[in-house]
């Protein structure tokens, strides 16, 4: 079961690898000094679990690669992450409406691994629940103070949401059968009419519409990525590679 298992858990690390890659861009960035202070900590957060994972998903590999080696010496078709946490996010807005998306689902991603029957996830999942809840709490205020705010800040907050709209039902593919039978992983369509609730319910305190949209092609669970992705990549792996084997 490794195969399946090491797929798995490089997906989640990969999640939130590139969401704290992205979440970093903001910090002197972002409209409000606390703002800086607020992104710092939850692109930490997430960086804390791509840590875990990947360095779990080293030992279930057993090439004995670590989570650095994991992090700055895959190539871009080697990473497993949805499309979703991948693309730019330069507009507030857009950054508010993905982290919304993107915390209410592993919110109930972790509470749903939080019960595993692999150790590893369930002391992870422990611990990340308690901090995806600030996340997504984060997240909710400022969507709902941009959609109930002024109305060009209505418009644009809307506008963000269609954006990342599409890229939504990649959170759900199915995993592997077997990791869910044996209680190892967590079924996100399982919990996938949860994640929307969440969602809907704070879109409707901030008088935006759930978008109607068309998915968008998944595949980031196969490796196959945005451009976008191309450039996150090299940003990320830049000083590892120009100074391979460095201590620091």
């Amino acid at each position: 079961m490794s195969g399946p298992l090491l797929d798995y858990v490089l997906g989640l690390a990969d999640d939130a690898l590139i969401s704290a890659q992205r979440m970093g861009w903001w910090i002197s960035r972002s409209p409000q000094l606390e703002e800086d202070v607020a992104m710092a900590n939850i692109g930490l957060d997430q960086l804390g679990q791509a840590r875990s994972l990947l360095a779990y998903a080293g030992e279930v590999e057993g090439d004995g690669r670590s989570e650095d080696c994991l992090a700055y010496l895959r190539d871009e078709r080697e990473f497993r992450n949805v499309k979703l946490v991948e693309r730019d996010q330069r507009d507030f807005g857009v950054a508010m409406a993905r982290l919304l998306i993107f915390s209410a689902w592993q919110s109930e991603l972790y509470a749903g691994l939080v019960r595993s029957t692999d150790p590893t996830l369930a002391g992870v999942a422990g611990k990340a629940v308690k901090e995806v809840a600030y996340h997504l709490d984060h997240a909710g205020h400022w969507v709902v103070r941009l959609g109930d705010g002024t109305e060009e800040s209505h418009a644009r907050m809307q506008a963000a949401l269609d954006a990342e709209w599409p890229y939504v039902e990649e959170l759900f593919t199915p995993v592997d059968p077997a990791l869910v039978e044996a209680g190892i992983a967590a079924d996100p369509t399982a919990f996938r009419a949860a994640v929307l609730e969440r969602v809907a319910k704070i879109l409707d305190e901030a008088t935006l519409a759930v978008p109607e949209v068309t998915p968008r092609l998944g595949g980031g669970r196969r490796g196959l990525h945005t451009e976008d992705f191309g450039f996150v990549v090299a940003e990320m792996q830049h000083l590892a590679r120009s100074h391979p084997g460095a201590r620091w």
